[in-house]
């Protein structure tokens, strides 16, 4: 079965997306994306070297962009004008690399993202021809907006970034899953893999990490666990669960033939 993940034109066969960042050393961060077989792996410009600075060690050495999609990303970044300007520096570091992680945070507390800023910097980014995924709250009016706007993933928010506290308002991702023309991927908010399995049982496209898998005791090993959660939340959807229900009204196993029991 072609069950293809499908962003900015492009074919992908995992549905986990991964961060680079928090790990103790780039080893560490190239094993750990091994084990989970993503394809896409996020980078914040503002915070690891991909050539910036020719001195230190680099992460196209140890997570070679032949190897991997590069999802140049924004973290740190509290203004739109802030957000364009560290992807135009991203397109330049990687050779014209159009495919980026918009995230306009509101403050340095929660993390939570400024959608105002963001919806600013929506529409610059999409105009000068980058293929934008896009931090979000959980807004489905907003998440209809940035994909009018011409974003070609949007990413909703589980619970606050680094927060491990899973989905917390499921309801809202079923809302804007209901909606939406391009894929939905849970971004923020995933600690464990049950919470990455439930967003795949709810429809969503992926699953895209950083501490979760970096912060646990140990990284490659929850990445593998990452991996099976996502395959085997999404197989869930596309069988369809049987309904909820308070209790069996009948029985599961056909009763003709058994004694007592009429044909």
């Amino acid at each position: 079965m072609n069950d293809s993940l499908i962003i900015g034109g492009k074919s992908y066969h995992s549905r986990l997306l991964i961060g680079t960042g928090k790990y103790k050393d780039f080893d560490e961060t190239r094993r750990a994306i091994e084990a989970s077989g993503a394809e896409i792996v996020t980078v914040a410009i503002r915070r690891t070297n991909i050539g910036q600075n020719a001195n230190e060690p680099s992460l196209l050495d140890a997570v070679p962009p032949s190897k991997y999609t590069y999802l140049p990303n924004t973290a740190g970044c509290y203004t739109a004008d802030d957000a364009v300007r560290t992807l135009r520096l991203a397109r330049e570091l990687l050779d014209g690399h159009e495919l980026v992680k918009l995230e306009v945070l509101g403050d340095p507390k929660s993390l939570f993202p400024n959608m105002m800023e963001t919806l600013t910097a929506a529409e610059t980014l999409v105009r000068e021809g980058f293929k934008v995924m896009v931090y979000c709250s959980d807004d489905p009016i907003l998440a209809k907006r940035l994909e009018e706007i011409g974003c070609v993933a949007v990413m909703p928010l589980a619970s606050l970034i680094g927060s491990g506290m899973g989905i917390l308002n499921p309801w809202n991702l079923q809302l804007i899953l209901e909606d939406a023309k391009v894929p939905v991927i849970v971004d923020a908010g995933v600690g464990t893999a049950s919470d990455a399995a439930i967003a795949m049982e709810l429809g969503c496209d992926g699953v895209l990490m950083n501490t979760a898998v970096a912060a646990a005791k140990n990284p490659v090993l929850m990445a593998q666990a990452m991996k099976k959660a996502v395959e085997a939340g999404r197989e869930a959807w596309l069988a369809g669960r049987m309904p909820k229900k308070l209790y069996a009204a009948a029985p599961s196993s056909p009763t003709g033939g058994v004694i007592g029991k009429a044909a």
